[in-house]
Parts: C-alpha cells; structure tokens; sequence
C-alpha cells in the first residue's frame, strides 16, 4: 500500500540522527586540523592527508562533509608576465619529448613567479627535480633578473652535486638564456632545454607547483612585507611542500618521501647510486 521495499520498510539504521551529527563534526574538527598545515588540500588530498593521521574515511562521505560544513575550496586566479622572451639570446631546443624519467638527476627544471606584497612585488626562482617534484634550489628578490635565476640554480648544484648530464629545463626567458646563466650550465656540464614558443605545458611540473604555493601558502596568509616573504616561504618549501605535501602522481607520497622509497629500492637491488 505505501510502495516501500521490504529493505526500506525494515531499515534499522546503525546510529541516530543525535550520533551521526556528532560523528559528522568530529570529522569536521579533523579536517580542519589538517587544514592548518595544508589550508587548500582538496578531497582527494585529504582522504590521504586524513589517513596518514589514522582516520579512514570514503571520498563520498568525505565530499558530503565539506559540502555539509562549506568547506569547499574556492580558486583564486591571478597572472603577471614573468617571462621576457624578447631577446637576441640563443634558444635550445625541447629535450624533454618522449623522456622516461627513472631516477633523481635527470631533469632539473626551473621557473620564476611572483608575490604580490603591500608596496609592490616580491619574486621566487625554484629549481624542481622532476622525477620527484622536489624544490632542490630557489631563491628569493625584490628583482626578477639573472643574479635571481643563478642563486636558486647554485642552491641546487650545492644540494644534490649532480653527475654530468642532467637536463636543465625552462622557459625562453632571458633569465635563464643570459650568458651567466648558461655559462654556469656549461661549467657544471647539464644539457640544456627550453620550452618550445607559446606553449606553456612544456613546463607544466614547475607551473603546478607554483600553483599549490600560490593556493596552499601566499593566498591564504595574505603576505604583506618582503620579510613576511622571506621568513615564512622558506619555511612552507622545505617543511611542508618537500616533507609533506602528498603528490598523486608519486603515490601520495611527499618528494622526500618519494625519493628516499627510490634510493633504498636502487640499494636493495644493486642499482645505479645518486645523491640527494
């Protein structure tokens, strides 16, 4: 008479409404502990991120949560020209087409941004380790110029002392196309390569973690000063993004994490040695 399933007419649930609503803020509470360290972790960052913590929690739930609580992140948007490719430099061609990477210190690639602070504009050289998406070099100014690019690229080669041969990847800025720069290339024995004209994704690994800095750490805390600058994204770099950020693409692991996993699996079965 009232259309029900047996199922439905039968359906004892497993906890009252009073327990599911304490059950659904407790996990409200976890979520946003999470968030203090990572403030713009999405779903599926934070059913790993909650994991790691000892909560198991579904997607499905874990989406009906953020949407119960608004706790949806919202994008932000924002672009300022940092590449000067109008010069009479000379460019290298893409190497990167078609490339496995296999190992740390294979391809270096390299990309400045922007940050925006109370009285102008603060700028970030990083040089990324592609295989594991690590900041192995950056540097910071108040000047987007060459003496900027070289400080994050002599960063690295102090870090990792890298074999002869990796591969330097960037833009056609001048930045990085200057006769300092490539100099420099040259004396520590990289091959050098450059993104092919107007077509950003070739350096699409650099713009991504340019995205989660911009989105995890200078949006949400509203930089000010050039100290505010040079105090906390340091920090934000080498204790959050390269300790503990989780990256799909290497598991859900953090590049540090990434990289030492590889080293002892390298150990394990006689491989090839690098440095980290």
């Amino acid at each position: 008479m009232m259309n029900l399933s047996l199922s439905s007419y039968y359906y004892d649930p497993k906890f009252s409404r009073a327990e599911k609503e304490e059950q659904d803020a407790d996990l409200r509470g976890k979520i946003e502990q999470v968030r203090v360290e990572f403030p713009r972790a999405g779903y599926r960052f934070l059913v790993h991120l909650l994991k790691k913590n000892g909560v198991h929690v579904g997607e499905r739930r874990l989406r009906r949560i953020l949407t119960k609580f608004e706790l949806q992140i919202r994008p932000r948007k924002r672009f300022v020209n940092t590449t000067d490719s109008k010069h009479s430099f000379t460019v290298y061609p893409n190497l990167l087409e078609e490339l496995t990477l296999t190992a740390p210190n294979q391809v270096w690639a390299s990309d400045i941004t922007y940050i925006r602070i109370e009285n102008g504009f603060v700028y970030l050289a990083v040089i990324l380790d592609l295989f594991s998406r690590k900041v192995i070099g950056f540097a910071i100014s108040k000047k987007i110029d060459r003496h900027l690019a070289i400080s994050a690229l002599q960063m690295a080669v102090r870090r990792r002392n890298p074999p002869k041969g990796v591969i330097h990847h960037s833009d056609r800025g001048s930045q990085y196309l200057c006769h300092e720069y490539i100099e420099f290339l040259e004396k520590n024995g990289f091959f050098i390569s450059c993104s092919r004209k107007g077509n950003p994704y070739d350096n699409a690994w650099v713009e991504s973690f340019m995205k989660t800095l911009k989105d995890n750490e200078i949006y949400m805390w509203d930089y000010k000063t050039y100290l505010d600058v040079i105090e906390k994204l340091p920090h934000f770099i080498e204790e959050v993004y390269n300790k503990k950020r989780p990256h799909s693409s290497l598991g859900y692991f953090s590049p540090e994490e990434f990289e030492k996993r590889i080293k002892l699996e390298y150990e394990d079965n006689n491989g090839p040695k690098f440095t980290l």
